[in-house]
């Protein structure tokens, strides 16, 4: 029996009123897999592209390293229901007909592995810098550009991939930390189109597949409280990333020579003196030349004194999620739609060049994580595996996860 045209009107709003993005909860980043697909020497894209997961877990240690059996079976076990996967979508932008669907099919292989584990996919296109033509330039080109066009094209490509895979096992997010500064609460309109039109060609493609939309400058909560969301359904999510205060979750000189380490977390667990005078002992422990040690403190105070000056503590990190909130409800948007996509610290090294001291850094993971979890905000770590200092399994020897830093998450 045919229904009425009213009928069938009604029908699709009882839907619309019911529907809901992709359940998530606590998910993990995985890029060093999918991104970063491997280039000849010319910088064209090696065919079939992307890596497999031998090649991914022996891309910077010994695959004996690892232990037998799925890696995504053993990411469920540590208490994770998804990952954040980053995709290049270089090899999809470089090709067309027949050789981008080779590509895509390819994807929906390694998604379709992951989702039989368990753990569902947040799939993320995210451009990076290895060949030109398409990295985020291509996203940042402007909203009437002929890049950011192609790029809606080929991400509408991925949603007809990713859709039959079943949208209660996969997201999409089409983009990761795009630019369209500055972000000033005023809105801005370019990005605005993009991020728009980017939600209609999907929406075209499927009704049903979660998409995670993303503010500017950066992805940040400035970026975020920025975002005009006009084009908001019951299954879209809005993502923002917790790099603040970066000076330091992100501690490091330009120099990779110098020294740029042991800010704590809060700032009240040390002084600008102790600071100091703890970087001075790495690096009379390292054997720097008085001179060069001289010239790098005379370089590093101003930013010590600024860190404990500027007192980025506990209190203004939480009203930082609340600004997240309450964009949220501004626009009558529960904030269980928010996704905290991003957040860590780099660990310090070895040689105490970068990074955070391992106390700072667990205390910092715990207040962000209990603070997104307090306003019900999904969240996903930075990241799983790499050798950078931001990583849930150790990164080196047995490749085990980190048991203070599951701790830290919430997940022993």
């Amino acid at each position: 029996m045919r229904l009425p045209i009213s009928a069938v009107l009604f029908l699709g709003l009882a839907v619309s009123a019911t529907a809901a993005p992709l359940t998530l909860h606590r998910g993990v980043g995985v890029h060093e897999w999918l991104n970063w697909s491997p280039v000849t020497a010319d910088k064209k894209y090696v065919w079939p592209p992307y890596r497999g997961i031998s090649d991914w877990l022996a891309g910077y240690r010994s695959a004996s390293d690892w232990p037998a059996g799925d890696e995504f079976v053993r990411i469920r076990a540590m208490g994770f229901d998804f990952i954040r996967l980053s995709v290049d979508p270089g090899p999809l932008l470089a090709s067309s007909g027949k050789k981008r669907q080779q590509a895509l099919d390819i994807l929906k292989a390694d998604v379709m592995q992951v989702a039989a584990s368990g753990l569902k996919v947040v799939f993320n296109l995210q451009a990076v810098s290895q060949v030109p033509a398409y990295s985020m330039d291509i996203v940042n080109a402007g909203s009437s550009s002929a890049g950011v066009a192609r790029y809606r094209e080929m991400t509408a490509d991925v949603a007809g991939m990713l859709a039959p895979i079943g949208t209660d096992k996969v997201a999409l997010e089409p983009f990761n930390e795009p630019a369209y500064y500055p972000c000033d609460t005023k809105g801005h309109g370019d990005w605005q189109k993009v991020m728009k039109a980017e939600v209609a060609a999907i929406r075209a493609v499927s009704p049903d597949l979660t998409i995670v939309a993303t503010g500017a400058c950066g992805g940040s909560v400035d970026g975020l409280v920025d975002l005009d969301p006009s084009f908001d359904d019951p299954n879209i999510l809005y993502s923002f990333h917790m790099y603040d205060p970066h000076t330091f979750t992100h501690q490091r000189l330009d120099d990779p020579q110098m020294f740029g380490s042991g800010l704590p977390w809060p700032p009240s667990a040390s002084t600008p003196d102790q600071v100091i005078a703890a970087l001075k002992a790495r690096m009379d422990a390292a054997g720097i030349d008085p001179g060069a040690e001289a010239s790098n403190l005379e370089l590093v105070a101003p930013i010590v004194a600024k860190y404990f000056r500027d007192n980025w503590d506990e209190a203004a990190l939480a009203a930082r999620f609340d600004d997240a909130v309450q964009w949220a409800k501004a626009h009558d948007i529960p904030p269980q739609r928010l996704f905290m996509g991003e957040f860590g610290a780099i660990l310090m090294s070895d040689d105490g060049r970068t990074g955070a001291a391992d106390a700072d850094r667990l205390r910092y993971l715990t207040d962000v994580r209990t603070d997104a979890e307090a306003r019900g905000i999904i969240w996903s770590v930075w990241e799983y595996s790499n050798p950078f200092g931001m990583t849930v399994i150790l990164p080196k020897g047995p490749a085990v996860p980190d048991p203070e830093l599951l701790g830290a998450l919430g997940l022993q």
